[in-house]
């Protein structure tokens, strides 16, 4: 027998119809991530749900069966084998928490529509500043994806330049965001520029010096340099000292894209790995890659929160004024925005601090495993200081470990490991992101075993 649903939850008592849609919901998602390991990372067959709504709103049943269609053809990240991308398996409490904040439906655009939220998340950004070693002033917004934060960090930092016409400066292994913003920010195709990395894969501080100084002397403002705390191929780290030191020389605004590695300053067992950025003047933060935070979970921090406002306010003479001086519609680009603080302080409050460092340890651990059952002899191996890991035969031209990468990737895939194939120096690897927490030894030493099975001796 079919059972409707009432499109509105009650607001005189507790609905029965949504407590049973919910817990029979909660049933189906909590069978598929505890079936994880028994399928694969990626599915082989993706059944497509209708799409286009029926005349008559469908019944509890059919959105139940049509939520179960759209499960078995999803990406499966709690599977241990799932080691392609930045994309960990949720904990547990952001998951409630997303559902919360569904049902509470607050908006942060206003502390009207969301009043301690909007609070919340200010205590929460300070939080962090605080422990990256940024000063009393600083703060931040909570924003959809790192993408939309480095776009952010570099809005601001033009407001800061005071000039309308300049030149960003990043390394060649700079995220393509940065592409991205200049696009969208109305810069000229040449007002990007991308320098050489040394051979570890971070910005050469040396060539980022040469670079300010031939802009200066042809006259050419420099808006940002964006230094990279965690590539996205290698998981490489610029040298933030050296790079915050001659930004402040030459009272240059640095934006640090650390999106990746960030998180890894939030414990003091692996802070040194982000020796430097504390002298940012903005930071991009992403908990989503790494600390299992529910997507989409990213923070824009700035060193001097009244940037923020200097950057984007316009007003809002629609909505009432906050009690104090922070909007949430006027420090960033988002107007209406989801209570995505909810599920980054739940999952914060639930791993503690002794899991957050349990979390970032476990990944580079994982990533030390990896590389000690992989034969550097047989293949090139290129790492940054993260959990990040590219490899490729050490014999083939580029069209050889294309194949090569081809054919061991669906092996690996038959066998329930999933890994990424990224083009890089003119070749396609095969990456590993060690950041799942259900990988074990014994998965390592078997996906290593495949990885070499076609290899010479």
């Amino acid at each position: 027998m079919s059972t409707a649903v009432d499109p509105f939850a009650s607001p005189h008592q507790v609905d029965p119809a949504l407590q049973k849609f919910l817990h029979l919901a909660a049933d189906q998602l909590t069978q598929w991530l505890g079936s994880a390991a028994t399928a694969t990372p990626f599915p082989l067959v993706r059944p497509q749900p209708e799409v286009a709504p029926s005349l008559e709103g469908a019944d509890m049943e059919s959105l139940l069966d049509d939520l179960q269609t759209v499960m078995d053809g999803a990406y499966q990240p709690s599977h241990p084998g799932s080691l392609a991308h930045l994309d960990p398996p949720p904990l547990t409490a952001t998951i409630a928490a997303d559902l919360i904040c569904a049902g509470l439906n607050n908006n942060l655009l206003a502390e009207e529509l969301s009043p301690g939220l909007s609070s919340l998340e200010q205590q929460l950004c300070v939080w962090f500043c605080s422990r990256l070693g940024l000063p009393e002033e600083s703060g931040g917004v909570l924003a959809s994806g790192g993408t939309l934060s480095n776009l952010m960090g570099l809005v601001v930092a033009r407001s800061a330049s005071g000039s309308d016409h300049g030149v960003i400066l990043c390394s060649r292994d700079a995220h393509v965001s940065l592409q991205k913003a200049a696009i969208v920010m109305g810069l000229p195709a040449d007002a990007l520029q991308q320098l050489p990395v040394d051979g570890n894969g971070a910005l050469c501080a040396a060539a980022l010096a040469d670079a300010i100084q031939s802009l200066q002397a042809r006259g050419i403002p420099c808006h940002a340099v964006v230094a990279t705390a965690g590539t996205t191929v290698r998981g490489a780290v610029d040298p933030l000292l050296d790079i915050a030191d001659l930004c402040a020389q030459h009272d240059i605004w640095l934006h640090v894209d650390a999106a990746i590695g960030g998180v890894f300053a939030l414990s003091s067992a692996t802070a040194s790995l982000m020796r430097g950025l504390n002298r940012a003047d903005s930071i991009t933060l992403n908990p989503q890659k790494l600390l299992g935070i529910t997507k989409t979970s990213s923070l824009f921090l700035v060193r001097d929160k009244a940037r923020l406002r200097m950057a984007f306010a316009t007003g809002l003479p629609y909505m009432e004024s906050p009690t104090g001086d922070h909007h949430g519609g006027e420090v960033g680009l988002q107007g209406t925005r989801p209570a995505e603080v909810l599920k980054l302080w739940l999952g914060l409050r639930q791993l503690g601090e002794q899991g957050i460092t349990a979390v970032l340890q476990g990944a580079l651990e994982r990533r030390r495993l990896l590389m000690n059952h992989l034969s550097s002899d047989r293949l090139h191996l290129l790492s940054g200081d993260l959990h990040l890991l590219v490899f490729r035969p050490r014999w083939g031209d580029a069209e050889q470990t294309k194949q090569w990468s081809e054919t061991t990737r669906s092996r690996l895939l038959r066998e329930g490991f999933l890994l990424s194939r990224p083009q890089y120096e003119g070749h396609h690897w095969l990456k590993a992101v060690l950041g799942n927490p259900h990988t074990t030894n014994e998965h390592l030493q078997q996906l290593a075993d495949l990885i070499q099975t076609d290899l010479p001796r």
